[in-house]
């Protein structure tokens, strides 16, 4: 992973690092606090899903030119255990580049144990 980019955006006000590789992969390293919590004291899934979504666009974005950029058009989250406050490692790689569509992954990392699973289509919008 080479460059640290800022991307300006939601998951960077969260306080989510975001690193993207030229290779189709990037990484979001995030520091869960409690405001992160839902109700139930665990790790509120919208911030996970924001952290899948950031890492996966960003890895797309690796493999585009610049007046492209990726639009989300699907996202399914899987929970696989709740997470906590402390350090998150979120990694994405893109899988399958169609014509107009590509297929990115994320994984999420705390302690060494997945928390969640993410797959996502993409669009891109010319600019």
């Amino acid at each position: 992973m080479a460059d640290s980019e800022g991307t300006g955006g939601f998951a960077e006000r969260l306080g989510a690092e975001v690193e993207i590789a030229d290779d189709g992969s990037a990484r979001v390293r995030f520091t869960a606090r409690e405001e992160h919590l839902n109700g139930a004291g665990t790790l509120h899934g919208g911030v996970l899903a924001t952290l899948v979504d950031t890492a996966m666009g960003a890895a797309v974005r690796s493999t585009t030119d610049d007046g492209d950029v990726p639009a989300t058009s699907q996202l399914t989250v899987t929970y696989l255990r709740p997470g906590r406050p402390g350090r998150l490692e979120v990694t994405a790689k893109v899988r399958t580049r169609g014509e107009h569509l590509t297929v990115c992954e994320a994984d999420v990392e705390q302690d060494d144990r997945s928390l969640v699973h993410a797959v996502a289509t993409f669009a891109l919008l010319h600019h």
